[in-house]
C-alpha cells in the first residue's frame, strides 16, 4: 500500500489556534456486493478504523462504513495545545495497517 498524503493547515501553529488535517489514503473499498470477473463475489474489504494520535493522546476517532467510497478522504480539526507528532492509523478488513504522520510544532 502506498503512503497516505497528509496535508496540515498549519505544522508550526500558535497554542489555541485551530489545526485543519486532510488526509487521503489508496484503498479499493470493497463492499462484499460486487462480483469479479468470474462471477464471485469479492470479499469485503473496507477501511473499518481510522485513529488521529498526537504523541499518543487520541484526538479522533472514526468506523467508517460501506457506503464509504474508493479512497477514502478524511479531514477534522483540532486545537493546537502543545507539540508533537501527530499519527494517523487506517486499519481494513484484511488486517492491512497504513499510517502517517507529520510533526506539529506548537509556539
Amino acid at each position: 500500500m502506498s503512503k497516505p498524503r497528509i496535508w496540515i493547515s498549519n505544522d508550526s501553529p500558535k497554542a489555541g489556534e485551530v489545526v485543519r488535517v486532510r488526509a487521503l489514503i489508496l484503498h479499493r473499498m470493497e463492499t462484499g456486493l460486487r462480483p469479479g470477473a468470474d462471477g464471485q463475489v469479492i470479499p469485503r474489504n473496507i477501511v473499518n478504523a481510522f485513529e488521529a494520535r498526537l504523541d499518543g493522546e487520541l484526538l479522533f476517532k472514526w468506523a467508517p462504513e460501506t457506503a464509504v467510497s474508493q479512497n477514502p478522504y478524511i479531514e477534522f480539526t483540532f486545537l493546537a495545545r502543545k507539540s508533537g507528532e501527530l499519527q494517523m492509523k487506517w486499519v481494513d478488513d484484511a488486517g492491512a495497517v497504513i499510517t502517517g504522520n507529520k510533526e506539529l510544532a506548537v509556539s
